[in-house]
């Protein structure tokens, strides 16, 4: 499981849905949403969204980072041109703001607007997960201020397996109006059951306010588990996992990102130093971890290009293009100083992934590439077991052959991290 933060926007959407199917017509929550991009048309939008122009609205970047208000990155109770005029004046450019003691700096790309909600009171709201169970915290003194207020923040839990609505948080919320009692009361068991069945595994509403006898987020924060992801699929809707605000992605970790997206096998790909003599190729998880450690270890962080992994039994297709995107950045350039790049194929011993068939990928990425291999000195070295590896090793081999290019070729009888050292020893 990996816990992915998403959008505001896409959390309170799901919420205005979601929160329904448990609620009937009692304890619900209804908001309109626009998602501003870098490519959108802010002409176009009240005709899109006619509310924008009937109420006042509160805008804010919705890039996974909070503070905003702190950070003088908050419009509130403005018209829609006042709204347009303040999102002009900031999309696109670079900003540096505050979050947790630290200064990070990004480009503003992304703002949510929803109208603008007078009120008085604000509640805290929000539910995390631990190993025996799920945890409902709630506060009656919601807002920016939470953390210096935390003695006032009451804990439900709900084990593993059991029913919410079996606890009586009626009895216990420390809210003087019944209606209002009720009301909360009812929403929260209800967000559980939202938050269950949509596979979240953090949920922020801070602050939230009731009106019209609805509850009304006002600002929200949320992780899901993108394991779900197929099982979530129609609940989710069109549902993308944004970057942390201050970080980016290369075309190239894009269009890895894609290709993961839409196989069940898992393809991961980050950039550390495009300029690096050592590649990594390796197969799984734990082991992508091991290999990385390995190699700075040795002495050679610096020169560590990549980290990813692929796993789940990728077909020759997807194997191929991340091993061509690989080959693509890593023949980019020579090294400055002429000397060796790496490209190490590694991996532990498969429990199902057939090797045969993704070095059938590899293989073929790397034919298209060896010319450029060989212009930037390139060394192979691999390691790899599991489901058809002494073919798969076979190939690799005879690869070698073929092409030209110097490499040394082991089996799970090599110690998994021994063929770094072996590949670098030479240094």
């Amino acid at each position: 499981m990996a816990q992915r933060g998403i959008r505001e926007f896409d959390a309170k959407r799901m919420l205005t849905a979601g929160v329904s199917r448990y609620a009937g017509s009692t304890a619900t929550c209804e908001a309109r949403l626009a998602l501003v991009s870098p490519q959108s048309d802010l002409d176009a939008f009240p005709d899109a969204f006619p509310w924008l122009t009937e109420t006042n609205l509160a805008v804010k970047p919705d890039q996974l980072f909070g503070k905003r208000g702190k950070n003088n990155l908050l419009l509130l109770d403005a018209n829609w041109q006042d709204t347009k005029k303040w999102i002009e004046e900031r999309r696109d450019q670079k900003e540096t703001i505050i979050q947790n003691g630290n200064a990070i700096t990004g480009i503003l790309t992304h703002f949510l607007v929803e109208p603008f909600t007078p009120h008085t009171e604000e509640y805290y709201l929000a539910i995390t997960t631990e190993r025996e169970g799920d945890v409902i915290h709630f506060s009656p003194k919601g807002g920016v201020d939470i953390e210096e207020l935390w003695d006032t923040v009451q804990e439900f839990r709900v084990p593993i397996l059991a029913d919410v609505d079996d606890l009586h948080l009626e009895d216990e919320l420390p809210i003087a109006n019944l209606t209002d009692k009720n009301l909360i009361s009812a929403f929260m068991k209800n967000l559980h059951k939202f938050f269950v069945d949509y596979h979240f595994t953090y949920l922020e509403l801070n602050p939230f306010t009731l009106k019209d006898h609805q509850v009304v987020p006002l600002d929200c924060v949320a992780r899901v588990d993108d394991a779900a992801v197929f099982q979530c699929m129609d609940k989710w809707g069109s549902l993308y996992f944004p970057t942390a605000f201050g970080t980016s992605r290369s075309v190239e970790e894009e269009h890895i990102k894609a290709i993961d997206a839409e196989t069940g096998a898992s393809l991961k790909f980050n950039i550390l130093n495009p300029a690096g003599r050592i590649w990594l190729m390796v197969a799984g998880g734990g082991a992508s971890v091991i290999y990385a450690d390995t190699v700075v270890d040795l002495g050679y962080t610096e020169e560590l290009a990549n980290y990813g992994e692929y796993s789940g039994n990728p077909s020759t297709e997807e194997t191929y293009e991340y091993t061509r995107t690989i080959l693509q950045l890593m023949t980019r350039q020579k090294d400055q100083h002429g000397r060796n790049k790496y490209l190490i194929i590694g991996g532990g011993i498969a429990n199902f992934t057939d090797v045969a068939a993704t070095f059938t990928g590899i293989i073929k990425a790397i034919e298209k590439y060896g010319d450029a291999l060989k212009r930037v000195n390139t060394k192979i070295f691999v390691r790899r077991g599991g489901p058809n590896y002494k073919t798969g090793l076979d190939l690799m081999k005879r690869l070698g052959e073929r092409i030209g290019i110097p490499m040394e070729v082991y089996g799970p009888e090599m110690h998994m991290t021994r063929v770094v050292k072996l590949a670098l020893e030479g240094e």
